[in-house]
């Protein structure tokens, strides 16, 4: 009995040890991106607000004025959770050392081959590689990455005979513009100088500078072909990283403005502007790189702390630059599913002011709370017409689907458990509101048109403001509200 009663005392020890271990509070905070079996406290509209890293100002003037309305207004703080968007990591490159200030892609540049030497992209050592085209215009896409001149556009011989028998128009286009920046035209009488097996003629000389965007086109003025190589015997010179030139792979399909074909049918000679400065960009990089480096260890730190004491940041696994907002987006829906009960998600930007009171009227009001529901202000031809950062290059189709502006819209949760468990296979495309476009174009969701919700920087406000509002503009919507419907008519 003496054994059998101290096997029964283990076994009530074990089971009364184990319901401490699985009920004791946890010391660690759940990672962003776990998912848990806790039941979450319910909110009808779950808001994420997309936040840059560096928006300290504009997440402190949120929580001053709408945010903190909601966490002490008695019934709404149980109606509305709020949550930051912020990418878990920053940029390792300085901004001087990027492409671009959208993206984290490293300048690869390497010395400068000489004072004002001058490179071709292309040369045609074997003339037998190159083969008669099947279309009159072709077109090279490329990007400056640092300052350069054009001297001389060049076509191909007609043939593996160095020969020009087709009258061919070379031009120079600013991407997205109709005027020529430079212009040459070749015939069998006027070929211009071979050199390393294309015909070149002058042109006049301008300085592209940084970010310039370019496409060369060559035209067919008679019913014949252009001559070009095939892409995997091209190799093309890019002058040590100062041009980014676009693929002209077999098959590509030309986007929505291009001029002709993806391919070569020619090439052009340059030379680097400013070798000095370019140099000495290079020397200066390695210092740059280190106090960048301490300086996003300051940062990691400051939001760390940030996020302990407000708790209503999610941190996403991706790095916070502007071509990642569409991925920081769908890495946030994948969080709210595991980590949060709702019924509506509305997506706004950190430079937005929400009326929080006419959000949730129209909610009541229109009874917003079905399923496969999408609500926001629709567009359709507004991307067709964008340039610049919001460009949808990769995007080859002329008509874009109804997509919301990205300042704000509500969807439901079906919706954003689909984009959540897609989320891997989901390309997404350079703005986060042509994304969400083109994503919810393959479901096919009821959208609410409601053109409350702004998408031009404008002074009225209804529900919800235009974006690019600053900290202080924010703090001045929030003391003007209820006093008149134009915040900006208010004095």
């Amino acid at each position: 009995m003496r054994r059998l009663g101290l096997a029964l005392l283990s076994c009530a020890v074990a089971v009364l040890v184990h319901l401490w271990v699985a009920h004791r509070p946890s010391s660690t905070p759940l990672d962003n991106n776990t998912h848990s079996d806790v039941a979450f406290p319910f909110f009808e509209v779950l808001v994420g607000v997309l936040s840059a890293r560096h928006h300290h100002e504009l997440r402190r003037a949120i929580r001053d004025t709408w945010l903190g309305y909601l966490r002490d207004h008695a019934h709404f703080q149980h109606r509305v959770g709020v949550k930051f968007i912020v990418g878990n990591h920053g940029c390792a490159i300085p901004e001087e050392d990027r492409e671009d200030s959208y993206s984290c892609s490293l300048l690869n540049f390497s010395e400068p081959a000489g004072r004002h030497a001058e490179t071709e992209i292309v040369t045609v050592s074997d003339p037998s590689l190159l083969a008669p085209s099947d279309v009159s215009a072709i077109a090279l896409d490329f990007k400056v990455l640092h300052p350069m001149v054009i001297t001389r556009l060049g076509v191909f011989p007609s043939g593996t005979r160095p020969e020009l028998q087709n009258n061919v128009t070379v031009k120079l286009l600013q991407l997205d513009q109709e005027e020529a920046v430079v212009t040459a035209r070749f015939s069998a009488i006027s070929t211009g100088t071979l050199v390393k097996g294309v015909w070149y003629k002058p042109v006049e000389q301008f300085i592209l500078p940084k970010g310039f965007e370019g496409t060369l086109v060559w035209e067919n003025l008679d019913s014949a072909g252009l001559s070009t190589l095939t892409s995997p015997s091209v190799q093309l010179n890019d002058g040590g990283g100062v041009l980014k030139i676009s693929s002209i792979a077999d098959g590509l399909l030309p986007h929505r403005s291009a001029r002709g074909f993806p391919g070569l049918a020619g090439g052009f000679t340059f030379t680097v502007y400013d070798e000095d400065g370019l140099s000495a960009l290079l020397r200066g990089r390695p210092g740059r790189m280190e106090r960048h480096a301490s300086m996003l260890r300051r940062e990691d730190a400051a939001l760390q702390e940030e996020s302990e004491r407000h708790g209503d940041m999610v941190f996403v696994d991706v790095v916070d630059t502007y071509r990642n907002v569409p991925t920081k987006l769908l890495q946030f829906y994948k969080w709210s599913v595991g980590n949060a009960d709702f019924n509506l998600l509305l997506k706004t930007d950190d430079d937005c002011y929400i009326d929080v009171d006419s959000v949730l009227m129209k909610i009541d009001h229109k009874r917003l709370r079905r399923r496969n529901f999408w609500w926001g202000n629709f567009r359709q031809s507004w991307a067709v017409d964008r340039i610049g950062k919001w460009q949808e290059l990769e995007y080859p189709s002329p008509a874009y689907p109804a997509f919301a502006c990205g300042s704000g819209y509500v969807v439901s949760r079906d919706l954003v458990e689909w984009l959540a468990s897609n989320a891997d296979q989901l390309k997404a495309y350079q703005g986060e509101d042509v994304s969400m476009g083109i994503w919810m174009a393959a479901v096919g969701p009821q959208k609410y048109q409601d053109s409350a919700w702004l998408c031009e920087k404008e002074c009225y406000l209804d529900m919800l403001s235009s974006p690019q509002h600053s900290a202080e503009e924010l703090q001045l919507l929030w003391d003007r509200r209820g006093v008149c419907g134009d915040p900006c008519g208010c004095h």
